[in-house]
């Protein structure tokens, strides 16, 4: 019997990124630590450059020619990268709200709290009611108790609809954020 395993995990393909005698070309456009460009330079005087000067030379482009290369500290560029890829969406995390068919005016209470807190933190809500059973051939009452609860979070949080209220096979649901 032979055991099949599965493979590693991919790790997300990143760019490498090229410094000072790992550069493959034989003269670079030069970016100084400022952002004036200097010109184009030969790889050996560009490297000495940035070495007088306490940095490294870090290519930032090889889609012209020759390719583009800036004197800035590495450490500094390493973690400004790393700082923009792990910046969050604009709108925050999609967070869930489920209303049952029955629900009672205090559970609704709880429900708008919730949702108040949710876009405190900059969240987005995903509302949604599931029908079971008999409850999916009133779909008309659910639909009006999901647009009281709507109302009720507009009285306390100014809201705008990302996705509009939709029947779907299980009930209804809807996408709200703050504005």
């Amino acid at each position: 019997m032979r055991v099949q395993l599965s493979p590693p995990p991919q790790k997300k393909l990143q760019k490498r990124i090229f410094i000072n005698n790992n550069i493959r070309a034989e003269k670079v456009r030069v970016v100084n630590e400022k952002g004036e460009q200097v010109g184009i330079l030969e790889l050996q005087e560009a490297i000495n450059m940035a070495k007088e000067k306490g940095f490294d030379l870090v290519k930032i482009t090889d889609k012209v020619d020759p390719p583009v290369c800036k004197i800035m500290n590495y450490g500094k560029y390493l973690y400004s990268q790393e700082k923009k890829e792990t910046k969050k969406k604009p709108g925050g995390e999609t967070k869930g709200i489920r209303l049952s068919f029955n629900i009672s005016s205090n559970d609704m209470k709880t429900r708008l709290l919730q949702c108040e807190r949710f876009f405190k933190r900059g969240n987005r809500i995903r509302i949604e009611m599931r029908l079971r059973g008999r409850e999916k051939a009133l779909g008309d009452h659910a639909r009006e108790k999901m647009e009281n609860f709507l109302e009720s979070l507009k009285e306390r949080v100014p809201y705008k609809i990302e996705k509009e209220l939709k029947r779907e096979s299980r009930g209804f649901t809807i996408i709200v954020s703050k504005l």
